[in-house]
Parts: C-alpha cells; sequence; structure tokens
C-alpha cells in the first residue's frame, strides 16, 4: 500500500509542472498594454465579449476633468494613472480613437455623493487575470471584484460596516456622445441606455445606443436618481435645487433623460457585507439586455461566472500550447493571443438579434455577428491567425462583413457597432476575404462576395471605400489632389492583389489578369533617384517640396498616412520581386531595406512597416537578417509589463504579430496564402487545426539547437524545405516543420 501511495505521490510531484502548464490562460497578464499608449485595459471580458469590466482613472484629480472633446482619450485605463472614478461596462481594447468607456459602477461609503471628482478614490492590490480583476479601493476601505460571461457584467463589492452606496454613472464616459436614460424598477433593479459613437469625431449621425439592466443581489435600503444641472439662457432649469448642485430625486421610479445623470443604491450594514451587481448589455433593447442577464448568468454566483470564462478562455488559448523557453516568454505569448481574441467582439444578443449597420432596422443571425472591424489593422496578420488557429471565428466574421454589404451595399472599412466610421484608408476587407478562401475556408457565399469585392473595385461614383478610384485608374496612382496619395495608391494595389489570386481561383481570367495588372501601378510612384515612393501631382509631376521624413509620427505630408517614405517604401508585400528590380537588384534592394532600421526609421507601432523585418527573407544569403531583427524587436518592444507592448495594440495587430514571429512563421503577403520562416522562440509549439476545416489535427513546429542561432536547416516532416517560405496548404498538410539552429550570428 505504501508503495503505491509512494508512486501517487511522485507522480503528482514529477508532473505538477506539466499539470499547471496545461492552464494556458493562467500565463495572461492583462496589464500588458496599459502603459505606453497601448490602450488595452486589465479587466475581465470573456473571448470576443459583448461586455467588458474596465477600472476607469482617466477622468480626475490629476487629469482635467473629463468633458466631451476636452481630450483625445482612447482607453478607460492607463497604468500609471492613481484616480479611480468607477468601472466602465462596455470598452474598446487597443484603439486609437475614444468611443465607449460608459455605464459606470462605483461603490463608496458614508453620505452619497455624485460628483465623481469627489467621490473619486486612489486603489490599490490590483488583480488581473483572464477574467477576471480585483482592486480595494482605498477611499472607503472596499474591495471590488469583476468578472464577465459574453453579454453580463458581473461586480462583487465588500463593503465594511456602516452606510454603504452602488454609484451608477450615466455622465461619465470616452465616447463624444452625451445622452442617457435611467428607471429605477425596484430596489434590486436598474434599465437605462446610454448613448455613444461619434468614434474618431465622426459626424454625429453616427451616435448609436447601448441598453442595459443591472441587478443586484440585496435589496437598496433606499435609492435615488441625480441629474447635474443644466442652463438655458442663463437661467437654471425649475427642477434644479437652489445651489446649483445635481438635484437628488430619492425613490424615483419615473424615467428620467439627460446628458449627466445616474442612480445610487444605499446600504446599512451593521457587519461587512457583500453585493453583487449583474449587468446586461444589448444594442437592440433593454427587453434583450433583460434577457442576455437572465440566459447567462441568472441563478449564477460571481464565482461559477468567472470559472466558465476561465474555462473558456484556457480552451481557446490551448488551441496553441507552447514548450521550453522562459515564463516570461509564455506570459508575453499568451496575452498577445489573449488580445488577439478581444476583438472583433459578439454584437448580437442571445436570441440572435443585433441591429443592422446604418439602417436602424433589427437584424437576427443563426451563426454569430461580429463587429469591430478594424480591418486596417487586422488585414495584415490577425484574420490571417484567425483562419490557422480559429477557422470557425473567421468563417463567421466574413458572413458578417457580406451581411453588412447585404444591409448598406458596402463591405466595411473600419465597422463598430454597426455604424461605419470610415476611418483609415483602402479597402481591407477585400483582402481578408480573399486570404480567407484561399487558405481553404470556404462555407460562405462567395459569389455574394466576389460581387462585393468588384463594386468596392470598380465603382468609380459614390465609392465610399475608394473615392480617389478615378485618378487611380486612370492614372495608376491616386494624386497629391487628395491626401494620403501614396499610402492610399499602395493600399488599392495590395486589395487588388488580393481580387487577383481570388479571381484566379474562381477561373475568372479576365478579372485575374486586369487586376493583377492593376496591382503594380506603384510603379509610376517610384524614383529612382531616391529609391522611395514619393506623392505625384495630377499633371504627373512630382510633388515639391517632397521630404521622405516627414509623415512620421502623425506630422503632416500629403503623399503618406500614419507614416514616412521610408515608413511606406516597402509596402507593396505582393510585388517584393518587381520591387528589387526597381531598386537596382539584390544588394541596393537590401541597402535600402537596411537603412530603414540603421536611420531608425523603422516604427514597430506602425502598420505600414510590420512586416519589413521579415522582407530580408527574399534575398539569398540574407536571410540571416531577419532571425537576428525579429528576435531583437521582440526582445525590445515586448515584456511582461505594462509598457510591455510598442504602442496602440491597434485591436490585437501588435499582439498577432508577436504570436507569429515567436511562432517562427509569418503571412508575409496579405491575401496570398503563404508564410516566410524564422526563428522560433520556444522549443516546440503545437498548434491543434479544427478539423472541420483541416485534415490534419495538428501542427508542430520545432527549435532544435542554439536559440539564439541562426537557422541552418529546414525540414518539412523528413524532408529538407530549400525555401523560406512556404504555402498555408502544404504547411496545415504536413505534421511538422523543424527548424534547426547552428551558429551564433
Amino acid at each position: 500500500m505504501m508503495n503505491r501511495i509512494t508512486l501517487i505521490i511522485l507522480f503528482l510531484v514529477f508532473n505538477f509542472d506539466v499539470i499547471i502548464g496545461q492552464d494556458q490562460a493562467s500565463y495572461v497578464n492583462p496589464f500588458i498594454g496599459t502603459s505606453n499608449y497601448g490602450a488595452t485595459y486589465p479587466g475581465p471580458i470573456a473571448p470576443r465579449g459583448m461586455v467588458s469590466i474596465s477600472p476607469f482613472n482617466v477622468a480626475g484629480s490629476k487629469n482635467l476633468p473629463l468633458e466631451k472633446d476636452s481630450q483625445w482619450l482612447s482607453t478607460p485605463y492607463v497604468h500609471e494613472n492613481t484616480f479611480l472614478t468607477g468601472f466602465s461596462q462596455v470598452n474598446l481594447s487597443g484603439v486609437g480613437c475614444p468611443d465607449l468607456g460608459v455605464i459606470l459602477l462605483m461603490p463608496t461609503t458614508g453620505q452619497v455623493e455624485t460628483n465623481h471628482l469627489k467621490y473619486g478614490s486612489t486603489y490599490s492590490n490590483e488583480v488581473a487575470k483572464a477574467g477576471y480583476y480585483s482592486s480595494t479601493i482605498d477611499k472607503y476601505n472596499v474591495k471590488g471584484e469583476f468578472t464577465t460571461s459574453t453579454r453580463v457584467g458581473v461586480s462583487r463589492f465588500t463593503f465594511p460596516k456602516g452606510q454603504s452606496n452602488i454609484l451608477l454613472n450615466l455622465g461619465l464616459g470616452l465616447t463624444n456622445e452625451e445622452g442617457s436614460m435611467v428607471k429605477v424598477i425596484s430596489p434590486t433593479e436598474i434599465e437605462g441606455m446610454r448613448s455613444v459613437g461619434s468614434f474618431c469625431y465622426n459626424s454625429p449621425e453616427a451616435a448609436y445606443p447601448v441598453y442595459f439592466v443591472a441587478k443586484f443581489s440585496k435589496p437598496a435600503d433606499t435609492f435615488g436618481v441625480w441629474k447635474k444641472p443644466a442652463k438655458h439662457e442663463g437661467v437654471e432649469a425649475k427642477w434644479m435645487t437652489y445651489n446649483g448642485k445635481p438635484r437628488l430625486m430619492k425613490q424615483a421610479t419615473k424615467m428620467v433623460v439627460g446628458d449627466s445623470i445616474g442612480t445610487y443604491f444605499t446600504y446599512k450594514f451593521d457587519k461587512t457585507e457583500t453585493v453583487e451587481v449583474k449587468i446586461g448589455i444589448s444594442y437592440v433593447s433593454i427587453d434583450n439586455a433583460r434577457e442576455n442577464l437572465q440566459k447567462e448568468t441568472d441563478n449564477k454566483s460571481f464565482d461559477s461566472v468567472y470559472e466558465e470564462t476561465h474555462t473558456k478562455w484556457n480552451n481557446l488559448l490551448s488551441r496553441i500550447k507552447v514548450e521550453g523557453s522562459s515564463e516570461d516568454d509564455k506570459i508575453i505569448f499568451y496575452t498577445a493571443l489573449y488580445h488577439t481574441l478581444i476583438h472583433p467582439n459578439i454584437l448580437n444578443d442571445f436570441n440572435g438579434e443585433y441591429p443592422e449597420i446604418n439602417r436602424g432596422k433589427i437584424g437576427k443571425t443563426e451563426d454569430t455577428r461580429y463587429t469591430v472591424f478594424s480591418l486596417w489593422d487586422t488585414y495584415r496578420n490577425l484574420h490571417q491567425l484567425m483562419s490557422l488557429v480559429y477557422p470557425q471565428q473567421q468563417s463567421d466574421m466574413i458572413k458578417s462583413m457580406l451581411d453588412m454589404y447585404g444591409e448598406n451595399g458596402w463591405l466595411p472599412k473600419w465597422e463598430l457597432n454597426s455604424t461605419e466610421t470610415f476611418t483609415m484608408v483602402g479597402d481591407p476587407a477585400s483582402i481578408v476575404i480573399a486570404d480567407t478562401y484561399l487558405k481553404g475556408i470556404q462555407d460562405f457565399d462567395i459569389k455574394k462576395a466576389y460581387e462585393a469585392m468588384l463594386k468596392s473595385a470598380d465603382q468609380i461614383e459614390n465609392n465610399p471605400l475608394r473615392p480617389e478610384l478615378k485618378d487611380y485608374i486612370e492614372k495608376g496612382y491616386v494624386t497629391t489632389d487628395n491626401e494620403g496619395s501614396v499610402s492610399k495608391t499602395e493600399e488599392y494595389n495590395v486589395a487588388d492583389y488580393s481580387i487577383a489570386l481570388l479571381a484566379k481561383e474562381l477561373g475568372e481570367k479576365e478579372d485575374y489578369e486586369r487586376f493583377k495588372k492593376r496591382s503594380i501601378s506603384y510603379r509610376k510612384l517610384f524614383d529612382k533617384n531616391l529609391n522611395l515612393l514619393r506623392p505625384r501631382n495630377s499633371n504627373g509631376s512630382w510633388h515639391e517640396p517632397f521630404n521622405p521624413e516627414a509623415g512620421a509620427n502623425f506630422t503632416k505630408n500629403i503623399g503618406f498616412i500614419e507614416g514616412n517614405a521610408w515608413q511606406y517604401a516597402f509596402m507593396v508585400p505582393h510585388d517584393i520581386n518587381g520591387l528589387k528590380k526597381l531598386m537596382g537588384g539584390n544588394k541596393a534592394f537590401t541597402n535600402q531595406l537596411r537603412m530603414v532600421f540603421d536611420t531608425n526609421q523603422f516604427d514597430m507601432a506602425n502598420e505600414p512597416d510590420i512586416a519589413y523585418p521579415y522582407l530580408f527573407n527574399y534575398v539569398k544569403g540574407e536571410e540571416w537578417r531577419s532571425q537576428k531583427l525579429v528576435n531583437k524587436l521582440v526582445r525590445k518592444y515586448f515584456q511582461n509589463k505594462p509598457d510591455g507592448l510598442p504602442g496602440n495594440d491597434d485591436t490585437g495587430t501588435m499582439s498577432a504579430w508577436l504570436v507569429y514571429s515567436m511562432m517562427g512563421i509569418y503571412p508575409i503577403s496579405p491575401g496570398s496564402p503563404e508564410y516566410t520562416i524564422t526563428s522560433p522562440m520556444f522549443d516546440k509549439i503545437t498548434i491543434q487545426l479544427d478539423s472541420k476545416y483541416y485534415k490534419k489535427k495538428q501542427l508542430v513546429i520545432e527549435r532544435e539547437g542554439k536559440s539564439k542561432g541562426k537557422i541552418n536547416k529546414i525540414l518539412l516532416d523528413k524532408t529538407k524545405h530549400k525555401s523560406y517560405f512556404i504555402t498555408h496548404d502544404k504547411l496545415i498538410n504536413s505534421n511538422k516543420l523543424r527548424i534547426i539552429l547552428g551558429n551564433h550570428f
């Protein structure tokens, strides 16, 4: 008996790390990216969740009071800030413009105070995990804990003895819109609406409602509604209090409407007590918000909701299992993978209903309606990662795009909660659709998709995706009559190449030839004296004066959008071999590419040049530069700390770059089903493949040799692979990609 017990104990001891290692979600550190403008938040969200909870610390004593249009804040939380004014229930992760960050819960004690600058507090003891966040609100000695299901935020507050309050503030937020409604239904329930929208300061008609229902685990002893003072022609409204402070309407159960309103629930505890608050969210109606709450969290405790969400995270993150390397490497890897699974996120309610895009109608889906398509960012790598690891999600994302086309006549450009923001440039949805289909994910209406792609590529008049199409088709480039002329030309080229590839696959030979020819028109903007692309005027002359370095860091350059001539010099991923010839061959190409890095023109946080570290793979004998450079960039910019992202995560794009880079492959040319190869940063990576789309159960990538050595040999299964490029089809139909490293660089 003792021998058997001893063996069991030894088994558990020696396999403890293996057992713990199976919980990939435990490696997630949500604080990564909450500094250095990463624009992530540490609060909980379920995978692709509609609801997320974040501590809101960007309006307080050390910051200007947060008012409409007063600041450019795209995140509810900055790690260095210390003044908490609540916990917002709907948020965006890794975006560069303000929106959402609304419906703030805040626990307080003592007398009710409704001014956030007065009731706000410092906080401490922060804990953040996948699906969970907690902290202590110092001023009140209250512990706040938070978790979420897909459509419901769950908060748990532990109060000390005495009077305690839970405030629901509808006045604060990151959105540039105003207007809200609230109604207390009972001492345990509140319902309401908050208007949001105008992402990147778009037009007011982009405003839309977020509906909510809040349920409390304990009935309030007293409750009420407040409304901020409003003035009309210098005279205060009649309902206002005499001194101009917000009026507290006690025990009010009538609907209240206004710009800065809120509710308070007050308790008088004779000992330490805990109150749970569940807030269901919907973009359709209050009834749907209530149903979401009931279906997802009714009769479930805080702990059971967290356990379910943690399990969901672990199941998805476990699709990729890594072995070897350091704990920090695993943390930054799985946190990056976690960030790629936040957006695009679910828009439809539990019953399948969702607001149709720009139509004011309610649609219904049997699949999943996704939203937050930051496509100028994500077309470069995030959707390729979804196709490889989460193809069912990617398929539903394509179906969502096609539904949008059916609803408003155009594919999305930068869609947010069924509003089209038209942010950034190009025609990125076409690239994502082609890339997805060519990777074998084909369970969507390809006829409808191809029709939509041709419309955006060919319709000259009233084209919101390619407004400069007339000049582009006639001249081959966008002229300086339009800002960002070079950038737009390159973006249209990439989209046209993707359409060409899909046309070829579908047997549309004429379209293939036409779009392939269009895809290389950037060559007309190539200045051989500079070995750079530069803007041309409508008469064909070069634009003067021209400063190749202008345009970076949001400075102005008429030819470029969010970048300069150096950062766009190689942004023709579909025609790198053609670009090499323009530059004068391999040596000139290599020297010019090295110049980008040697003169600090490369911007790790900038999408146009995000693939540049891999471009040395196009020159035989120079591939080691890509291996060394990618490793260096990962170590420099991606770390296990709040400023461990190079900048804005761009709804997971920077994180997707890291995931691929650490695995040793990268989707080098968006739209083309191909990867380029570099050195993996783990000994073994096992990717679980979805049997619905792929024949093999898994793909294994192994690293052998010195971890900092350059690639000596590449083996696909047992056969030597003689290229630093590999097609998607060949990769997923093999068992193992072995990358053997030799000596140091």
